[in-house]
């Protein structure tokens, strides 16, 4: 059985678009509708750092939430 400390997971997006703290926000609120752990959005280097849980959460919900929310996943 798989302890529940073992279901957070921390993902870099790499993510094309944001330039404002609007823009900041935009990306903020989407992922916390999905309930994750944290985000962190760094405009200068235009990533997005995102804690969750991968047993609530899949990597494509919150590809699909930032894209959504207006903003490009770049890999």
């Amino acid at each position: 059985m798989e302890c529940c400390s073992n279901s957070k997971q921390t993902i870099t997006l790499n993510v094309e678009g944001m330039s404002c703290n609007h823009c900041k926000m935009a990306v903020e609120n989407a992922l916390r509708e999905l309930n994750v752990d944290n985000v962190e959005v760094d405009l200068a280097e235009k990533k997005v750092l995102v804690t969750f849980n991968k047993s609530n959460i899949k990597i494509e919900d919150i590809k699909k939430a930032v894209t959504k929310a207006g903003y490009e996943v770049v890999e």
